[in-house]
């Protein structure tokens, strides 16, 4: 159900960089997070969208949600942007 979601939006931003950036100016509306990322990388990010009142959503793989996004490579963060 989440990787359809992500398909589905066209308004993604990719990466941890970029979603705690789209968090920090108010452009994000949802999170996705890869339960596989190292929790290095992506405890910004939740701490971020969770400080600011923007859904989490967990899924299993970075690599799918990279497919998701349309890209060959694994994706930690992902957000949906307005």
């Amino acid at each position: 159900m989440s990787y359809e979601k992500v398909l589905q939006d066209a308004n993604v931003v990719i990466g941890t960089k970029q979603t705690v950036r789209a968090l920090k100016s108010g452009d994000a509306k949802q999170v996705f997070i890869a339960e596989d990322a190292e929790p290095r990388v992506t405890g910004n990010v939740i701490q971020t969208a969770q400080s600011l009142d923007i859904p989490v959503t967990k899924v299993d793989s970075m690599k799918k949600l990279g497919r998701a996004c349309g890209i060959d490579v694994g994706a930690a963060a992902v957000a949906i942007i307005h």
